[in-house]
């Protein structure tokens, strides 16, 4: 018996590992530019497997097949420059066409829409701030852990790449339900208007690839996590 469950708790913890590996690829996707280090890992034969693997779930493989025709085509600086400057054009500059990788603005922009109780209209005292109430909270989840963002990421805590790496930290400490009930509450109320706002301005197609992985991706990994 005591072998039996030694084999089941093995599984288990593959499991998570293997679920905290996809977050936390999926979190350096938008933390920084695909560098050529990233593109060797991924068009190796280890690379390629990973991919392929996550490409078995049918909702998964249109994003993977995506992802890699872009990867196949970053053979040279010229298109790593490009992409990049897709990248900086999304979420590093502030102008019509880029995209907030930050949660607080998402949760911030549907508060101050709804009606406000006295007035009938629009709150205005709900302003859109960068390093706001969701940053707030997830230093607080990271300093709890023992975890913080690393000095080359001088980004606020509610940036899409740290929420999708501090999952990935759940992914293999943390009890399912709690897992379930942070994605629930810190990802998915928002993660579905940024993947929308990555679709209608990257005109490169691949953070729109990227995103829609993403979202996907937390659709399938959620739906047996208990959230309540």
């Amino acid at each position: 018996m005591s072998q039996v469950n030694q084999e089941t708790a093995q599984g288990i913890s593959e499991e998570r590992e293997a679920r905290a590996v996809v977050y936390n690829f999926l979190s350096s996707l938008f933390a920084k530019e695909v560098t050529s280090d990233l593109v060797a890992q991924l068009t190796s034969a280890q690379g390629q497997s990973f991919l392929n693997s996550l490409a078995l779930e049918p909702s998964l493989t249109g994003s993977i097949e995506g992802i890699k025709a872009k990867f196949a085509k970053l053979n040279s600086e010229e298109s790593l420059l490009e992409l990049a400057a897709d990248f900086c054009g999304l979420f590093l500059v502030d102008g019509r066409a880029s995209v907030s990788p930050y949660a607080g603005q998402y949760v911030s922009a549907k508060k101050s829409a709804e009606p406000s109780v006295e007035t009938g209209s629009r709150s205005k005292k709900d302003k859109i701030q960068i390093f706001g109430e969701l940053h707030q909270k997830m230093t607080e989840f990271l300093t709890d852990n023992k975890l913080q963002i690393h000095s080359d990421f001088p980004e606020p805590g509610d940036h899409i790449a740290v929420i999708l790496a501090y999952i990935a930290h759940l992914c293999v400490t943390a009890e399912p339900k709690e897992q379930g009930h942070f994605i629930k509450c810190y990802l998915m109320t928002w993660l579905s208007d940024f993947t929308q706002q990555v679709n209608e301005h990257d005109h490169g197609l691949f953070y729109s690839y990227v995103a829609d992985l993403t979202l996907a991706w937390l659709n399938v990994d959620t739906e047996f996590l208990p959230n309540n």
